[in-house]
């Protein structure tokens, strides 16, 4: 089996560490698969996490991976090829990949009872560029993956249980199963059945480091994985449920 854990990463430099939240065990890599993968991480420390470029100003992520300044690193898994990252580093015109987010643009949906629920949409710094590949979103209405219905969840991590950092975007399937009881969001936001679902499949586990990463069905971004274990991995993955938030983010991109 394999696990995988977000890491922060050098795009120039096997090296890479691990300051994280969630893991997959698991997985394969990703090869150019998730190209749309972002890498959000917090300025103080302590957190790194997933997360989704939709178009060229905003991105998806879970709520507790942020909440505080974040830098954002996009691209992270793109097929470029290596001279040309190298002579865009040494132009200087990669840098517009990694942006410092403040909380000002960070919106967090909130229900019409004033309850956080635990996904973000962040605003960039500026327009990225269009051929940056983005994921598209479900059409508006749309409903979730039935049970046993195959999704993929990916990010970054070591190849194996207690292993080095991988510098690979690696990718898990898994199945749309029932929720347990105890299979919930982090406390601090509300979240119900219709607003989360869940995925189970043997050898496939969250740990720390993957939290905000996009759950994809039929190549659209149908979840982000919530689940939030402290100091064990899960077999069972918690998602919030795109569907229930789709008109949220459109309108949040649209006003703000």
């Amino acid at each position: 089996m394999m696990k995988l854990c977000l890491v922060l990463g050098l795009v120039f430099a096997g090296a890479a560490f691990c300051s994280i939240e969630k893991r997959i065990v698991g997985s394969k890599t990703c090869d150019t698969e998730r190209q749309y993968h972002v890498e959000i991480t917090s300025l103080q420390g302590g957190k790194s996490c997933g997360g989704s470029l939709l178009n060229t100003r905003w991105v998806l992520t879970a709520s507790h991976c942020a909440e505080q300044n974040v830098k954002v690193k996009l691209a992270v898994n793109s097929d470029q090829p290596f001279y040309k990252k190298f002579w865009s580093f040494l132009k200087g015109s990669s840098k517009a990949t990694e942006q410092e987010i403040s909380t000002k643009q960070q919106f967090t949906y909130k229900g019409e009872d004033k309850k956080l629920h635990d996904i973000m949409l962040i605003k960039l710094n500026q327009d990225m560029s269009a051929k940056l590949p983005t994921i598209r979103l479900p059409p508006v209405p749309c409903t979730k993956p039935e049970e046993n219905q195959q999704v993929q969840i990916g990010g970054f991590g070591s190849k194996k249980a207690g292993g080095t950092a991988a510098n690979s975007l690696k990718c898990a399937s898994t199945e749309i199963t029932k929720c347990g009881e105890q299979d919930k969001p982090d406390s601090n936001y509300f979240s119900d059945e219709t607003t989360t679902m869940c995925a189970f499949k043997p050898g496939v586990e969250t740990c720390f480091g993957d939290a905000g990463s996009a759950v994809e069905y039929n190549n659209l971004l149908h979840g982000i994985v919530v689940s939030n274990p402290v100091d064990t991995c899960v077999k069972t993955v918690v998602m919030l449920d795109i569907c229930f938030y789709r008109k949220w983010i459109d309108d949040t991109m649209k006003a703000n």
